[in-house]
Parts: C-alpha cells; sequence; structure tokens
C-alpha cells in the first residue's frame, strides 16, 4: 500500500510564495515521474509541473518562470516553490507520482497514486 501525503497549502495573498510538500510512503521500490496537478470547481483537473526521476522538468504555461518544482529522491518526496502568486492559482492542488511497489520486486508493478489534495487560496 501506497500513501501519498500533500503538506503545505494555506491562504497567501497575491505576489506571496508557498511551498507544496508531498511525501510517499509505504512498500516503495523505485519511482519515475512525480508531479503537481490543480483542480478548481467545475473544471477538469489540469497539469502543473512535472520532474522525471532524472530531473526533467515541465511546466503548464501558466506557471513557467513563476513556480519550481523539484524533488528529493532519497525522501521518496516532491516538492513545488510557488513564487509570485496570483489569484487564479487559488485550486486545490494534487500530487501524483508513479510508484513500482508490492509485495516482491519480481511481481511489482508501477502504478500513478494520488495525495488527498492541499487547498491554495490566493486573495487579491
Amino acid at each position: 500500500q501506497v500513501q501519498l501525503e500533500e503538506s503545505g497549502g494555506g491562504l497567501v495573498q497575491a505576489g506571496g510564495s508557498l511551498r507544496l510538500s508531498c511525501a510517499a510512503s509505504g512498500r516503495i521500490f523505485s519511482i519515475n515521474d512525480m508531479g503537481w496537478y490543480r483542480q478548481t470547481p467545475g473544471k477538469q483537473r489540469e497539469l502543473v509541473a512535472t520532474i522525471t526521476s532524472g530531473s526533467t522538468t515541465t511546466y503548464a504555461d501558466s506557471v513557467k518562470g513563476r513556480f519550481t518544482i523539484s524533488r528529493d529522491n532519497a525522501k521518496n518526496t516532491v516538492y513545488l516553490q510557488m513564487n509570485s502568486l496570483k489569484p487564479e492559482d487559488t485550486a486545490v492542488y494534487y500530487c501524483n507520482a508513479n510508484i513500482k511497489s508490492g509485495r516482491y520486486y519480481s511481481t511489482a508493478t508501477y502504478r500513478d497514486s494520488w495525495g488527498q489534495g492541499t487547498q491554495v487560496t490566493v486573495s487579491s
């Protein structure tokens, strides 16, 4: 059983910063891509940023230059540093990870796991 636990959300004024963290726990053999997504009421969940196991990153155009994704492979943790926040960044942020887990390494498979979500609210 794999769990992703997010932290770091909250309320911030426009122009401020927040740092989100997401730690994976459980019987983990390895992790491929990790990422952050966000969702607002009535809209589909959208990609914010992803990072590969080799630390190659991708970003949504709307956050380029403001957000930075990083990971600590030793801690099975992914971070999202969010600077110059705007009211339109308000959303529930979810972390995602493609994790190889199972009872035995030989039969373990990669599966996508999601965190429970953390609210980020940016006031104008």
